[in-house]
């Protein structure tokens, strides 16, 4: 391979080998356990399986970044034009020895390959139930267009990992790509709950709340994105303040908030100033005060609905919610340990996928009656 081709599609049906070959593990299970079920019990038993892969695949991808791994391969699908690092040997050696800390070593290469490996037998699982959902769609209460626009999804998802890797990193790609992740979490989430069909009747300011909330953690998961992606997370030492200040000095916002950019690169081309480190890094805490508050506005209105299923719900954010402000200070109190740093991931994942399924099961006081009486008559018949 060309050492400056950073596109190779000749390794592309070995790969797509490689993720039948994985994907068929979970798809085995999948079948033998449910083979005789519901298409409805089916189809939620397999988008269950997915959404866990998912959630893995996103942690994984922050493994990836934290571990610098994101070039470990510098082409792709494969890895210098092959399908795993096995029969990129010769070329990798090449590299680690050339610049043995650099972007490119054995340790990189298989963790960016088995990051994609993953991301390629969710595709896989999504393709399934996608072509199962259009099959049974005359037995389902929904149509299958979840499934669709999820399977369009994971498609643009792997143009934003293809673009992460051929543009080098650059952060608001890679921001992008995890956001898209965190869809593809949500939208797994809501073709869950379709084929599940649990409706809870809430207050219509209840719902409001819970997707004003889902929009500020959003938004703090973007920001989080950002510090992440351009390495700001040291660049506030101390807390509650930042380097002994509770305003720093200096902060440069017009650089730090410049979207289109290389990664540590300025605007106009130069080296991104340290201070715009800092703002990046004070704006993503400051704004977390934001979340907080609307976290404890939505967990005491859904204290105060009486409801069990809305109460587990309201714990649940709490909890993790106050899980990330523990991760969160470690990062910044214990320089950044990799454990720390996958447990902040995993709990912006954790916030957005609670919050969509309480906003995919939440129902207007309008629809109260009739979901009582649906609940009541599936509670009739043993289906609750």
């Amino acid at each position: 391979m060309n050492p400056h081709d950073l596109i190779d599609w000749a390794p592309v049906l070995r790969l797509a080998g490689v993720a039948l070959a994985i994907a068929a593990l979970p798809l085995a299970w999948w079948w033998v356990r449910h083979r005789g079920a519901d298409p409805r019990v089916r189809l939620a038993a397999l988008t269950t399986l997915t959404l866990f892969l998912t959630f893995d695949l996103i942690v994984f991808g922050s493994f990836t970044r934290l571990t610098d791994s994101g070039l470990g391969c510098p082409d792709w699908p494969g890895c210098y034009g092959e399908a795993s690092p096995i029969g990129a040997r010769d070329d990798i050696h090449a590299a680690q020895t050339a610049l043995p800390s650099g972007p490119v070593t054995f340790g990189k290469a298989w963790i960016e390959m088995i990051h994609r490996y993953l991301a390629m037998t969710v595709g896989v699982l999504i393709v399934v139930m996608a072509a199962a959902s259009w099959r049974a769609r005359a037995r389902l209460p929904h149509s299958p267009w979840w499934a669709t626009a999820t399977l369009v999804w994971v498609i643009v998802q792997g143009v934003f990992g293809k673009y992460t890797v051929t543009l080098k990193l650059y952060p608001a790609i890679v921001t992008a790509h995890l956001l898209g992740g965190l869809l593809l979490l949500a939208l797994l989430a809501l073709q869950h709950e379709s084929y599940r069909d649990r409706p809870v009747a809430v207050a219509p300011r209840v719902r409001r709340a819970a997707i004003v909330v889902l929009a500020l953690v959003a938004l703090q998961v973007a920001l989080g994105g950002w510090v992440s992606t351009n390495y700001a997370v040291l660049a506030c030492r101390g807390f509650p303040d930042c380097n002994g200040q509770w305003w720093p000095a200096g902060m440069d916002f017009a650089h730090g908030f410049t979207v289109l950019r290389e990664l540590g690169r300025a605007g106009h081309g130069g080296f991104l100033p340290f201070e715009a480190l800092v703002a990046i890094h004070w704006t993503h805490r400051a704004f977390a005060l934001a979340v907080f508050g609307g976290v404890g506005w939505l967990a005491a209105l859904l204290l105060k609905t009486g409801s069990p299923t809305l109460r587990r719900f309201a714990w649940a954010v709490v909890a993790l919610t106050v899980a990330q402000l523990l991760t969160g200070l470690s990062n910044v109190v214990l320089d950044w340990p990799i454990v720390a740093a996958l447990a902040h991931s995993a709990g912006a994942a954790g916030l957005v996928l609670t919050l969509t399924l309480l906003l995919a099961r939440a129902r207007g006081t309008a629809e109260s009656a009739g979901d009582a009486r649906h609940v009541a008559l599936r509670a009739a018949r043993g289906g609750a």
